[in-house]
């Protein structure tokens, strides 16, 4: 699939690098996904504005 587009963030548990696959073809989403190295849920919340800049922001459930 095409619409797809891996950024990297950091876990706001463990602080690791970690990289999430981004979706293009939806301009505004949030979704729980588990840290890949300390399995914590993170919420990630996209926005991808008309120039296609994409803004990637990842807090934990307690924020």
């Amino acid at each position: 699939m095409q619409n797809l587009l891996t950024k990297r963030s950091h876990c706001p548990y463990c602080g690791e690098s970690i990289e999430l696959v981004i979706d293009t073809s939806i301009e505004a989403q949030e979704y729980i996904e588990d840290c890949e190295v300390c399995c914590r849920p993170m919420i990630v919340r996209v926005q991808i504005d008309a120039d296609g800049f994409i803004t990637l922001q990842v807090r934990s459930e307690n924020e």
